[in-house]
């Protein structure tokens, strides 16, 4: 009972010193940052402060200067800000990175006192880690996908406008502007970048660095290869769209064909937790001996983690890229 109390007492404690640790802590960096600001605005006579204040934002991989000191000495930390960015997210490395340590205290912390054994514990704690990190993957993947949806009608405008005579960035200003997101987007970075004075080969690499999709690397390529030997651009396009079209139907087709394995996947990989909640219902003394008997919880945790290798396994059979 002691060492019960003991934990919610540091729970609570935590919860209640950290939120004014780290509002405290930002807004010290966000007074200095802005008070130096302020000098060099009045040294050099601009009134650029909200948007340097914003870029430097933009650039902290997290609003609480120790852990952005941390972050800064990893290289995964700027590819994780990548990786955010990919997925449509605005929140730094540092948020996802404490959410994922909350949740994963608050899942072992919550095994541990219910459950008790340390083995379970650790697995519930690295799966509550876990979720911010599959969420990001998720939507990640979700963007791509509405990214690939509309990228056959974005090559098809910008075929349109180099045939109307438009230069290519026009093209590329009318996708960003015309187009639903995520596509118009990702163009519009395009655009501007060059616009900006980047080189023209740069910010096309930089697409392909923001979206990794097969279909943007091939439109990137055709299109330098273009630049370098010549060609009619307008039948290029054409072309790309009219393949990349053909590689939707095939997996369209492919998908049709493997509905019956997928489907049985998902009644497998569904079974055993489903059981255990009617058997729970039917004979709760049925399913306490695994709650109660010393062994119990470790077979619990193994037939977890079995569960989720098989499923991966069969998931990755009837899930192919074409």
């Amino acid at each position: 009972m002691a060492t019960l109390f003991a934990i919610f007492t540091f729970v609570l404690v935590t919860a209640l010193f950290v939120p004014v640790w780290l509002y405290l802590a930002k807004d010290s960096r966000t007074d200095l940052v802005r008070r130096r600001l302020d000098a060099v605005q009045k040294a050099e006579g601009r009134n650029h402060t909200s948007a340097e204040l914003k870029l430097i934002r933009d650039e902290l991989l997290s609003d609480v200067p120790p852990l952005h000191r941390l972050l800064v000495r990893w290289s995964w930390a700027s590819r994780f800000r990548g990786f955010l960015a990919q997925a449509g997210l605005r929140s730094k490395p540092g948020t996802i990175l404490l959410l994922s340590g909350v949740l994963g205290l608050a899942a072992y912390l919550g095994t541990r006192i219910f459950v008790h054994p340390l083995f379970l514990a650790i697995l519930a704690a690295c799966v509550g880690a876990g979720i911010p990190f599959a969420a990001v993957a998720i939507k990640r993947r979700l963007r791509f996908r509405a990214f690939e949806n509309h990228f056959t009608a974005a090559l098809d405008l910008l075929s349109r406008a180099v045939r109307a005579g438009h230069a290519f960035s026009t093209g590329l200003e009318m996708i960003g502007s015309e187009l639903p997101e995520p596509v118009a987007g990702e163009f519009r970075a395009t655009f501007e970048e060059q616009n900006f004075g980047l080189p023209f080969r740069d910010a096309l690499v930089n697409l392909c660095e923001r979206v990794p999709l097969i279909d943007v690397r091939l439109f990137v390529t055709a299109v330098l290869i273009q630049r370098e030997t010549g060609g009619n651009l307008a039948e290029i396009l054409d072309t790309l769209a009219r393949v990349i079209r053909d590689r939707f139907r095939i997996r369209r087709e492919v998908r049709t064909r493997t509905a019956q394995g997928r489907l049985s996947a998902a009644i497998l990989i569904a079974l055993p937790p489903l059981m255990m909640v009617v058997l729970g219902i039917l004979n709760p003394n049925y399913i306490r001996l695994l709650f109660t008997d010393v062994w119990g919880p470790y077979m619990l945790g193994i037939g977890a983690l079995l569960q989720v290798v098989g499923g991966a396994v069969i998931w990755k059979i009837v899930n192919f890229e074409v």
